[in-house]
């Protein structure tokens, strides 16, 4: 024990009166301070580290008699009821209206998740969320992209033309989406701009600045649609909207006749022709609108002529017919009774003679009077005048 060894270091005598012998050389005085062993600050140390964890400690000052003790049951049910929480935690996830969720064996594709809550057991199983409803946007051109000469494309007629577009595409299919890309959106981008170019290396320039955009939309939609589907994306492109159709703004130095020189913008110069070309456009527009007025009174009076000479042909044939139709009746008349006729012929023809002289007729015949006193000759000529008017 180490009360007969003389204190915790072991320098004591032999016998137990010795220790407490204050003439000794061995011995040590009682009021010299005793220094703890390594060993008994281990024992302590591994006492406290058993109450922490739910353990009994040892009897008073007697020697552990287990040798360290381990860690108690209750702890490994807590780390395992926490390892099941956190497996669960893991396993188990929810797929909102949203959203589509690929579920991955081992990496591989093993189902499409449903909507609502789903059981993927953690590690084996597991799994990716897309959102398909969200609308993403791409900008290209010059102010879409960094490279400032991505905006400019030529047309048939050799142009180039200065395009900024946008390109609005969301998820339709989870599952190529998630196998098919590694980097969606760049593909989205190089995609879009080649179908583009494609577009636009078939169009003319003024058709593009003026009429044509919507089809070209079109046209580029599908085109961007098609090669997405050929490669199996799982991208669905909804609409392409143009932000700037304009011919390059840049400078350049134009000669004028006389030798001097002068910095002109392109787009400046070809708003210039544009107006040009407008306004000749409006001049021949103008030119076709008189000419075909002309035209149309031109052949409006052509066929109203031919109307009146056809109403006179008719006219004089129709008299002719009359009147011959006429004299065959008459002539008809005569062979039957010629004293008649011919005295008939003759009052009609004095009647046509005598309608428009002014006469007076007097009658001499029995129980005529003659020539009256007064006769108003004058106004005797007026009122057959104003008759014959």
């Amino acid at each position: 024990m180490a009360d007969n060894n003389g204190g915790p270091w072991g320098g004591g005598g032999s016998g137990g009166d010795k220790g407490n012998n204050n003439g000794g050389g061995n011995g040590r005085k009682p009021d010299t301070p005793q220094i703890p062993e390594i060993d008994e600050l281990m024992r302590k140390g591994q006492e406290q580290l058993r109450v922490l964890m739910g353990g009994k400690g040892r009897g008073g000052g007697g020697a552990s008699g287990d040798g360290g003790a381990g860690l108690p049951r209750g702890t490994f049910l807590f780390a395992g009821l926490a390892a099941v929480v956190l497996w669960l935690f893991a396993s188990f996830y929810t797929v909102k209206p949203e959203e589509q969720s690929v579920e991955l064996f081992l990496g591989e594709f093993n189902q499409i998740g449903t909507n609502g809550l789903n059981f993927a057991p953690w590690p084996l199983v597991t799994y990716e969320k897309f959102n398909v409803t969200t609308n993403r946007t791409e900008s290209l051109g010059i102010n879409g992209s960094r490279d400032s000469g991505l905006g400019l494309m030529l047309t048939t007629d050799e142009n180039i033309v200065d395009i900024d577009f946008q390109v609005v595409w969301n998820i339709k299919n989870a599952r190529d989406f998630l196998f098919s890309l590694k980097e969606p959106e760049l593909s989205v981008r190089a995609i879009s701009e080649a179908a583009m170019r494609e577009v636009i290396a078939q169009s003319e320039l003024a058709p593009i600045l003026n009429r044509d955009r919507a089809a070209i939309e079109a046209n580029v939609r599908q085109l961007i649609q098609k090669t997405l589907d050929e490669r199996k994306t799982g991208i669905s492109v909804l609409r392409v909207n143009f932000n700037k159709v304009d011919p390059p703004s840049r400078q350049v130095i134009v000669t004028a006749v006389d030798g001097s020189q002068k910095r002109v913008s392109v787009i400046d110069a070809f708003r210039d022709v544009q107006a040009a070309e407008q306004e000749r456009d409006q001049r021949e527009r103008q030119a076709d609108a008189y000419a075909n007025q002309r035209l149309a009174q031109a052949r409006g009076a052509g066929a109203e002529i031919l109307e009146a000479a056809e109403g006179y042909r008719a006219k004089v044939v129709n008299a002719a017919l009359g009147e011959a139709s006429r004299f065959s009746a008459v002539l008809k008349e005569y062979k039957v009774a010629p004293e008649v006729t011919r005295r008939r012929l003759y009052i009609e023809t004095l009647e046509k003679v005598l309608a428009n002289v002014d006469k007076i007729i007097m009658d001499n015949g029995e129980g005529g009077s003659g020539v009256v006193p007064y006769l108003p000759l004058n106004e005797l000529r007026k009122n057959s005048q104003g008759g014959s008017n």
